[in-house]
């Protein structure tokens, strides 16, 4: 009897395979979308200097800087030069997320999604116009109208992220973390705005900083999800692991909203003319530390049951141990030395740092559940059986 080989089912296997192919993305992308990661860390530290420098109203107006202009003028000082630059780091982070979007869209959509996203950019800006334009009728003229412009903006910018999750081929989760983070940044420059407007409330302060947090964790998860194959996924870790990754999920949850409000009691209030009162920032900082050191407890369990199991996720515990390991160190020392700006400024940053690590051991408590590619490969490859 004479082999036969039979090829013809390995193509229908690939081809239900490709779909979950990690895509290519390109350099440009991922490129960028590192860049975004560090420019929403950095604007962490940079609007922690205006607020740790009294510079929180080194421009009194909002979008100018003064009633008659854009930029500082020198009478103002560096206080202005210091909120006018958080101010200009905005805009780069803004720029940022615009081409992670727009070459995401490129990369999962085709032209098609690009093109849809282009005119869905004019037709916010054409909102945003027209709500100028009533605000001004209904008299809030010139920059009192500016946070309409913004409202407007953003629900078609909402719009346009919608009709593009519906329309869009493949890739959904990255187009959506793109689409949420070009949101975000839109809404931290209108929050930005409100802080201003209403001379530093610490609530509101509160927020625009807990957005920022937000919004490192986003991109930090789109650098995870642009580099995994899409699909369904499966546990890669015991149960019980992934219960008490997601309760130590809450503890950092509950010790950033704890320090938030500390932070918001505090002597820091952004200008040396606003004072604050309210919560008792002493006792507050107790109660902050609570939910911290049971923070600090956890990851231990964890990273040393990772490294007992050897979980793949066990290196980016031990990053998060390390970041939680500095962020106590630097507590206690700021709680102990009268909270000096430059320590409280070094807290801040690290708390997104730590929010950035656990959203990445997050996404590592599962792995793809479709079968290699080799596999599959291999599976599909030519056999030769006996002809009757």
């Amino acid at each position: 009897m004479l082999p036969v080989n039979h090829q013809s089912p390995a193509p229908a296997r690939h081809q239900g395979l490709l779909g979950r192919l990690p895509l290519p993305l390109g350099r440009t992308l991922r490129v960028a979308a590192w860049l975004s990661f560090c420019a929403e860390v950095l604007i962490i530290a940079t609007g922690g200097a205006v607020r740790l420098t009294g510079s929180g109203l080194g421009c009194s107006e909002w979008p100018l800087c003064t009633p008659e202009s854009l930029v500082p003028t020198e009478a103002m000082g560096f206080h202005g030069v210091i909120e006018f630059g958080n101010r200009t780091l905005t805009g780069l982070v803004g720029i940022l997320a615009i081409i992670v979007l727009l070459t995401t869209l490129r990369a999962v959509g085709g032209r098609r999604s690009l093109a849809a996203a282009l005119w869905f950019a004019l037709g916010a800006l054409g909102a945003g116009a027209a709500a100028w334009g009533l605000a001004a009728v209904a008299g809030f003229t010139g920059a009192a109208g500016f946070p309409f412009f913004t409202g407007g903006l953003i629900l078609v910018t909402v719009a346009g992220a919608v009709h593009s999750l519906r329309t869009v081929p493949e890739r959904r989760d990255l187009a959506a973390l793109a689409w949420v983070v070009l949101i975000g940044v839109m809404a931290q420059a209108f929050v930005g705005g409100i802080t201003v407007l209403t001379q530093l409330n610490p609530f509101i302060v509160g927020f625009h900083y807990t957005l920022s947090v937000v919004l490192v964790s986003v991109t930090a998860a789109y650098l995870v999800r642009m580099s995994d194959v899409p699909g369904p996924r499966e546990l890669a870790v015991p149960l019980w692991f992934a219960i008490l990754s997601h309760a130590t999920g809450l503890a950092l949850a509950a010790t950033i909203f704890f320090g938030v409000l500390t932070t918001g009691s505090g002597p820091h209030s952004g200008d040396a003319n606003v004072i604050r009162e309210g919560f008792d920032a002493s006792a507050l900082a107790h109660v902050h530390s609570w939910p911290g050191y049971v923070l600090a407890l956890l990851v231990a369990v964890l990273t040393a049951a990772a490294w007992a199991l050897r979980l793949p996720l066990r290196r980016w515990l031990v990053v998060l141990a390390l970041v939680i390991v500095v962020q106590v160190v630097v507590g206690v020392a700021q709680a102990r030395n009268g909270l000096p700006p430059l320590l409280v400024g070094i807290h801040m940053v690290l708390a997104a740092l730590s929010a950035a690590a656990y959203t990445v051991i997050v996404l590592r408590l599962k792995r793809p559940a479709n079968p290699s590619v080799d596999g599959v490969a291999s599976a599909g490859a030519s056999s030769t059986v006996p002809a009757k």
